[in-house]
């Protein structure tokens, strides 16, 4: 396995290095919005601890890390009125992992409504800043 990259992008929105929709933050932990989203709201979670993956992740960080997914998860869904929410987590590339820093992604989801594709494609600023909000507002 790979050592922890530094300079992986979450490690520079971490450290404030690359803009970010936060929509909570602890000492252990961050949400913000998935620049691009495979459904409306869809927010990232992760640890400030670094760390790869789950197989190289402290165990201790992992606690705050599984409080601060249920708590977006729940105020996601009460934001956009989801009638459930997904929570992923993928460890390297075979298993769809593309950002080397741990995280979770939280995407509350509608009745008969299909995630999009992970495209590529980013999300206009203010959609992303409103749906932020209305997490924020939530939580």
């Amino acid at each position: 396995m790979s050592a922890y990259d530094t300079n992986n992008i979450f490690a520079k929105i971490l450290r404030g290095e690359i803009p970010s929709h936060r929509v909570y933050e602890d000492e252990a932990t961050v949400a913000f919005m998935d620049v691009m989203p495979q459904a409306e709201g869809h927010v990232l979670v992760l640890p400030k601890a670094p760390s790869r993956n789950i197989f190289d992740a402290d165990p201790a960080t992992l606690p705050a890390l599984i409080a601060t997914v249920q708590k977006i998860a729940i105020a996601a869904k009460a934001a956009f009125d989801a009638h459930g929410v997904t929570i992923m987590q993928f460890n390297e590339p075979p298993a769809g992992q593309s950002v080397f820093h741990l995280h979770f992604h939280v995407i509350p989801r509608r009745e008969g409504v299909p995630l999009r594709p992970h495209s590529g494609r980013m999300e206009d600023n203010e959609v992303l800043a409103a749906n932020a909000e209305k997490i924020r507002r939530a939580l």
